[in-house]
């Protein structure tokens, strides 16, 4: 017998009827029913209205009344459960009547004593049980779906100040009023970056708990996204004071198949908390490969000389909102969250996270991802060197010319290129050889070629390698600098060979560097007249213009600043209509900003408007929450930009 108590509601104006009926509803071992008895037509619709019952049993004749009017009645004002209609005799219009009324069943009371009534009852609570379980879902789902939409509002409604906030103190950072206020700009861009990354967060467990997040796996080369990481995070650990070291136990695939974006970031939040709990020592990160139940799995380890972790402590830090600091000393900051999100992303990606770690001596995170079938990748022993320096902020020598940065990373390439353009040399970028191809032609064609490429060795769709031998063939003539981590014996006369002139190791070392730009390209005291004015003259011919479409002033007002000050024309509109306004009077534009939410419609239904009228217009979607892949798969998008907006991210748009 089953523990949950069925409420039943009987009605029926015979009393004998009423215990025959209690006798048989007590034979049944599959429920256990409370019984309520109304012999009242008004009394049982009053109560069947509350809907406090889980199922009726309703006589068709009631003294003078008729069943069926009761039913009508009592499914109207929302009784919900199912009614099964009792008679004394066959009648098979009356079935019929009592179903096209709203009953489950139609039973003749001579039946209950067979196993018909059971299986009435039986089958009346099973479907009421399914439409209980079903009617669920859909507000489950429906709860799910505006859940989203609070959380894509949310991320617009926060990240469209952020872009006001960060965007503004950038370039004031850049101008001339930074001397005065140099630290006081630096703590706004830092505390601004830093609440970036707790909605980040936010938004990351959000979607992992509604299990709407999504891992893009592709093919990473993994000397240079450990490069990648190593540069970014060398800054922070040497202005504490630390040294950090990477190194590879064995030698290495050059490429796995993983989501670069987020092993990046795990392997950025976990040195990060290294970097927070160690006042002094050095953090050393190390990568090996493993056999776990048949497959090669890819491990890293984190090694701090820090605090350490109490025992207690250890199981907590990888929930939510855990934080391993006291949180009244607030000695360290963060939400909590960091862990939790690795833990879940490296479960997505087959892999796992462990923790060893003594009070006073230190911890050791270990984290696996499964990297693909890496069996016949080639393999290479990986070297880090940790430099005491920090860069220095202004580049030490100045020079003029045109660069092109090929990495397929964005991170790195973006860097490089900031490091060239404050020497003073205009810089492009492209993520892949056949991409730095195709920009060469182009600025050949403009009579304004690259004076100097630096390009990576190992990157998708084409090398290196195979790219500089093409470039070759096409009869560039100018120097070509390797960016490579492959530093071993022999690599300098095997690229030279190829037609490389230099090659820089990574991570790329600023000294080094700026000593390439020096040796190759010529300062702007000895620059030729006639080719600043040539140069010049190219400038004017080939600038751009946006059309940016946003109804916050102050995100458009900033945006339109950054990108004037990277040399583009920037014209702005507010709504949809202001935007096809606008473009049936002009459509010169290289790119349209498509801001998601516009007071007269979205973003993407305008997006939709303008590939019917003008499809030669490249589009851009803009928005403070990721855009569903459904929503802009048929549109003819190039890119999508995710608010807040900086520098690297409009350069990266402008270069493409």
């Amino acid at each position: 017998m089953l523990d949950k108590v069925t409420r039943l509601l009987l009605v029926e104006d015979d009393e004998d009827d009423y215990i025959l009926t209690c006798d048989y509803l007590e034979q049944l071992d599959s429920h256990t029913f409370d019984i309520d008895w109304i012999s009242s037509p008004e009394q049982a619709i009053s109560i069947l209205s509350k809907n406090d019952h889980d199922i009726c049993l309703l006589d068709y004749r009631l003294g003078a009344s008729n069943g069926l009017s009761v039913l009508k009645k009592a499914i109207a004002n929302g009784f919900s459960g199912p009614i099964i209609m009792l008679t004394g005799q066959s009648n098979d219009e009356l079935d019929s009547a009592a179903l096209d009324a709203g009953a489950v069943d139609y039973l003749i009371k001579t039946e209950m004593s067979s196993s018909r009534f059971a299986r009435a009852i039986r089958y009346a609570l099973a479907r009421k049980d399914v439409e209980g379980e079903r009617v669920e879902r859909l507000k489950a789902e429906a709860e799910n779906r505006s859940k989203d939409r609070f959380l894509a509002h949310l991320s617009h409604e926060l990240r469209t100040p952020l872009s006001s906030i960060l965007g503004y103190t950038e370039l004031l950072l850049q101008s001339d009023f930074s001397k005065q206020a140099e630290n006081e700009l630096g703590v706004i861009y830092r505390n601004g970056k830093h609440l970036l990354s707790l909605l980040n967060d936010v938004l990351d467990l959000s979607k992992i708990a509604a299990d709407k997040l999504e891992l893009t796996l592709s093919e990473v080369n993994l000397d240079s996204m450990l490069a990648d990481v190593y540069t970014l995070m060398r800054v922070s650990v040497l202005d504490k004071g630390l040294n950090l070291r990477f190194e590879s136990l064995q030698p290495l695939p050059l490429i796995v198949r993983v989501d670069a974006t987020r092993v990046r970031q795990i392997l950025i939040n976990l040195i990060n908390n290294a970097v927070k709990f160690t006042e002094k020592g050095e953090i050393v990160v190390s990568a090996w490969t493993e056999w776990v139940d048949g497959k090669e799995m890819l491990f890293f380890s984190i090694k701090d000389s820090g605090m350490g972790i109490a025992p207690e402590k250890q199981a907590l830090i990888f929930k939510p909102f855990e934080q391993i600091a006291d949180v009244e000393s607030r000695s360290v900051g963060g939400a909590g969250l960091g862990l939790a999100i690795c833990a879940e992303l490296l479960a997505r990606m087959h892999g796992s996270i462990d923790l060893t770690s003594r009070i006073g001596e230190g911890s050791t995170f270990t984290i696996s991802v499964y990297p693909g079938d890496i069996g016949e990748v080639e393999r290479q022993v990986l070297n880090f060197s940790s430099g005491s320096q920090l860069q220095a902020k202004s580049a030490p020598c100045k020079v003029t010319g045109r660069v092109l940065v090929v990495d397929d990373l964005r991170d790195l390439r973006m860097l490089v290129g900031h490091m060239i353009s404050t020497c003073g040399a205009r810089v492009d970028y492209a993520e892949h050889g056949q991409q730095a191809l195709e920009k060469v032609r182009i600025a050949e064609a403009y009579r304004s070629p690259y004076d100097i490429i630096f390009i990576d060795i190992h990157m998708p769709v084409m090398g290196g390698k195979e790219a500089t031998i093409e470039l070759r063939k096409m009869g560039y003539t100018g120097p070509i600098i390797a960016l490579t981590a492959a530093t071993m014996k022999g690599i300098h006369e095997e690229l030279a060979a190829l037609g490389f002139n230099d090659v820089i190791p990574k991570p790329v070392d600023s000294s080094s560097l700026y000593q390439c730009l020096q040796d190759y390209l010529v300062s702007p005291e000895h620059a030729p007249q006639a080719k600043n004015i040539h140069s010049d003259k190219a400038v004017i011919e080939k600038k751009q213009r946006f059309l940016l479409v946003e109804d916050d002033q102050d995100a458009a007002q900033i945006t339109q600043l950054l990108l004037e000050s990277l040399g583009v024309e920037t014209v702005i509109t507010s709504t949809c209509a202001q935007c096809l306004q606008t473009l049936n009077h002009d459509q010169q534009f290289n790119k349209v900003l498509l801001d998601m939410h516009l007071p007269d419609g979205r973003g993407v239904d305008l997006g939709k408007q303008i590939n019917q009228r003008y499809p030669d217009l490249s589009l851009v979607i803009v928005s403070g929450a990721e855009p569903d892949p459904k929503q802009i798969k048929d549109l003819n998008i190039n890119h999508v930009l995710l608010k807040p907006i900086n520098l690297s991210l409009l350069e990266t748009l402008i270069s493409s």
